[in-house]
This record gives structure tokens, C-alpha cells and sequence, in this order.
């Protein structure tokens, strides 16, 4: 199957966490070098190309954001990064919380939201993409070794081919971002570019 190219008509764009706070200058995490690594990696120019090419092959684009939820201990504390979300990060409403500028969803493009790692945990995504009759999701966001490596693997244990795109991509670091590529995800998704993505998968 890997030498398949995914056709339009079964393929969805997921798209994790992108936004204000994990990816911008002025977000909560740019003094951890997120902002910095986002814009090496040309992730917002990349992500973009991705929505152009989902949207004018009219493919299932389904926003995916973490939040924190104010007034309550709703995160937990049970892990680490959980304690790092809130109390004013990634607030839910916040600028913080909001997509990065160009990279807003359409009014009919679903956004879940939610407070764990997986895109597919706590949200209806699995049921979304079902419904719309896809077996494969191309997956852009960040960061490449927590929320986007989280939901890569749901996709796959849920029976999905993953397509992760290796420059539409972002971490802390550069460091982070190859842990992810290298060593966990090799027997879990296939890696392409954004150039590769939309230039050799079928039209419908």
C-alpha cells in the first residue's frame, strides 16, 4: 500500500494544534524555541499549500486545537505536559488558543478542540472521518513528537494509513523534531513533503 499514491476521494487533511501560542513570536511557547523552529521549517507557507491542495480536490480538512479550560483542574497533573497547558496558555477563547493567521478553518471545515495529546482523544474525529469515507489522513502541526506523534499512532491503531508531513511540521527544536522522524514514528506513518503530498497524490 505504501507505494499507492492516497486518492482525494479518500484521503482527509488533519490538521494539530495550530496555533497562536504553540507556534507564534509572540505565543506562550516561544521562549522554548517553538516559534523559532515553526518558522524554519516554514510550517505556516507549508500548511497552507496543504489547505489549498484539500480544499481544491474538495477533501475533508478537520481543524484539531488543545485548550485549557479555565475555572477547574481539567488538565491534570499526571504528566508532565499537562502541567505546562494553563493556566493561561492555551486558554480556551484566548488569542492564545486561536489558529494561526492564514490558517483559520472555513465554515465548513469541523475544529474540535480538546485537552489531550491525541487529536482523537475526547473529540468525535474518528466518527468524522468514517462518515466521510476516508482510510487516509495526511497530518500537519505541531509539535511533530507530542500531539502530532499522539495522534499519528491513534490514526494507525484505528485502522488509518497516515501520511505525516514531514515539513508542514514543527517542535521545540530541531533536535525534537527528528527524534519523532527517525526513531518513533519510522513503523507508524509514511513521511512525504508538502511537495510530494500534493504533487503525486491522485486527483478524484
Amino acid at each position: 500500500m505504501a507505494n499507492v499514491p492516497p486518492t482525494a476521494g479518500n484521503t482527509a487533511l488533519l490538521l494539530v494544534d495550530l496555533q497562536n501560542d504553540n507556534a507564534h513570536p509572540e505565543g506562550a511557547f516561544a521562549s522554548f524555541g517553538a516559534a523559532d523552529h515553526a518558522r524554519e521549517q516554514g510550517l505556516v507557507p507549508h500548511v497552507r499549500q496543504l489547505l489549498e491542495w484539500a480544499r481544491g480536490n474538495s477533501m475533508p480538512v478537520i481543524h484539531n486545537r488543545i485548550v485549557f479550560y479555565p475555572g477547574g483542574k481539567y488538565g491534570g497533573t499526571n504528566a508532565p505536559i499537562f502541567q505546562m497547558i494553563g493556566p493561561e496558555s492555551l486558554k480556551l477563547g484566548s488569542w492564545g488558543a486561536d489558529a494561526l493567521e492564514g490558517l483559520e478553518a472555513l465554515p465548513d471545515e469541523p475544529v474540535l478542540i480538546r485537552n489531550r495529546m491525541s487529536s482523537f482523544n475526547g473529540t468525535g474525529l474518528d466518527v468524522l472521518l468514517r462518515n466521510a469515507g476516508v482510510n487516509t489522513v495526511v497530518v500537519a502541526g505541531v509539535w511533530t513528537n507530542m500531539a502530532v506523534e499522539h495522534t499519528v499512532r491513534d490514526a494507525a491503531d484505528h485502522g488509518y494509513r497516515a501520511v505525516l508531513a514531514t515539513d508542514a511540521t514543527s517542535s521545540i527544536n530541531a533536535d525534537w523534531h527528528a527524534a519523532a522522524l527517525s526513531y518513533a514514528l519510522t513503523n507508524i506513518a509514511e513521511f512525504r513533503t508538502t511537495a510530494e503530498i500534493t504533487g503525486a497524490m491522485l486527483h478524484a
